[in-house]
């Protein structure tokens, strides 16, 4: 069968005088979930495309399932499922229709099509509106229809971009426990996210790609050990805020600011008393005044230099998902 999983060495894209990807390598072991994370322009979109075949890419390899994208993109195709940042569904078919349609597609007898979309709809909570016009249906509902038709046929490998962009919370929640069985039956999963909370609860692995380059893999707690330690977080009420910050700059090398909280190295236990004490003598009482470790933000502000993406901005400009 060959390599399992997904394999890329010294990848390479350009666009004119654009070079999208740089000699990027990394592994995706099977059975497991991997993110691929990146500012906005990073390449994600673009090496995403080359695994699936919807781009050939300049130099380098890429190996799917044990097929090479360059010289098998048929065999590359029948071992991969993706699923892309819009949804590729028909608004004026049904969700029961639409379900149908791609397992006929992908050759499935009759019968088997519509009991495989029965099963997907009640696994994604779609039977109640199964037979309504798509075009009725929520962002969220249109979502889960095409993760759903993605999955009509087990592929080994399933690539997911950013699949949960602009999804309220519950439904991010369900598909996030799709991916977890997925993951659990042994299917190999490439994650493209602009959420790095999802990525901390559903990676195995990160892979952080800048500029077009790879710029860091590996656990996510491995990850964050980069950014060095544990980190204090504070939070002040905002009358507050900028004496605050100016107290901490005098007690701490660095401070950087995340969801209304400031947050400084902690290398020791002793920094938070050391914090407490001198907020006490300023007149300052903190909301919060905590020790924790870094999050993957921190890591990605940390790799990369910048902000991670904006939640709710597609990242990249890729096409309509494809199955």
């Amino acid at each position: 069968m060959g390599i399992q999983g997904i394999r890329v060495e010294g990848l390479g894209k350009t666009f004119g005088k654009v070079t999208a990807l740089d000699d990027v390598t990394f592994d995706v072991p099977p059975g497991t979930v991997t993110a691929l994370l990146g500012p906005n322009g990073a390449g994600k979109t673009t090496l995403v495309n080359c695994l699936s075949t919807l781009l050939t890419p300049d130099r380098g390899t890429a190996v799917v399932d044990g097929h090479d994208v360059r010289t098998d993109p048929a065999g590359v195709r029948s071992s991969l499922a993706l699923t892309g940042q819009f949804a590729a569904v028909d608004e004026v078919l049904s969700g029961r229709a639409n379900l149908v349609l791609f397992a006929r597609l992908l050759r499935l007898p009759r019968a088997r099509a519509k009991a495989r979309a029965q099963e997907l709809l009640d696994r994604f909570g779609l039977s109640d509106a199964a037979d309504t016009s798509v075009g009725s249906y929520s962002g969220g509902m249109r979502r889960r229809l095409d993760l759903a038709a993605s999955l009509i046929v087990e592929r080994p490998v399933l690539v997911l971009d950013e699949p949960t962009t602009g999804l309220d919370p519950r439904t991010r929640g369900d598909l996030w426990n799709v991916v977890r069985e997925r993951r659990d039956a042994g299917t190999t999963v490439l994650l493209t996210t602009q959420y790095l909370e999802e990525a901390d609860r559903l990676a195995d692995r990160a892979v952080v790609v800048d500029g077009g380059r790879l710029v860091a893999e590996g656990a996510p707690e491995q990850l964050k050990a980069r950014v060095g330690g544990s980190v204090c977080e504070v939070r002040v009420p905002q009358e507050d805020r900028e004496r605050t910050r100016e107290l901490l700059r005098s007690e701490a090398a660095e401070v950087n600011e995340e969801d209304n909280a400031l947050i400084v190295p902690a290398p020791d236990a002793g920094t938070v008393a050391r914090l407490a004490r001198a907020l006490d003598e300023a007149g300052i009482e903190p909301e919060v005044l905590s020790l924790r470790r870094p999050t993957l933000d921190e890591v990605f502000l940390h790799l990369t230099g910048g902000p991670s993406e904006s939640v709710g901005t597609p990242a990249g400009g890729a096409g309509e998902g494809s199955r």
